[in-house]
């Protein structure tokens, strides 16, 4: 998704305000360095900020876009070094592992119902119980 390029609500009221004070005079000095060339200027100035803040965006977007791109041809390419090492030297096979899998007599088989913790490490449960009296006693399982 492309990022959101800038419109600068400041800059369209200064473009129609210096439009009004030309309709006034065109070379109007308020003193104080308030003229009308220095205020058309730095409206120029901001105009030629916004443009280049979003090119700049746009660009950003197309090496994110490329990033992602090469990012995924890396993980297709990773996947598929991997297998071409299980091809060679088998899926048991030292090489397969120092390669990064898990060799085919390593792996642990999942049960069904299974928990992925084993069960002397399951964690301890703590119940909470208020007796008639309001005295509040805790059991753990």
């Amino acid at each position: 998704m492309a990022r959101r390029k800038r419109t600068s609500l400041v800059l369209e009221k200064a473009v129609r305000r210096a439009a009004s004070i030309n309709s006034i005079d065109p070379s109007l000095d308020l003193g104080n360095k308030l003229t009308l060339p220095a205020f058309s200027n730095l409206i120029e100035t901001m105009r030629t900020r916004e443009n280049a803040y979003n090119s700049a965006l746009s660009s950003l977007d197309k090496l994110y876009r490329e990033m992602l791109e090469t990012e995924d041809e890396l993980g297709d390419m990773t996947e598929h070094m991997l297998m071409a090492v299980g091809t060679r030297y088998g899926k048991s096979s030292v090489e397969y592992g120092m390669a990064g899998g898990v060799p085919k007599n390593q792996r642990r088989k999942g049960l069904r119902g299974e928990s992925p913790t084993p069960s002397d490490q399951q964690p301890e449960f703590v119940a909470s119980m208020e007796s008639k009296n309001g005295n509040k006693a805790a059991a753990t399982t």
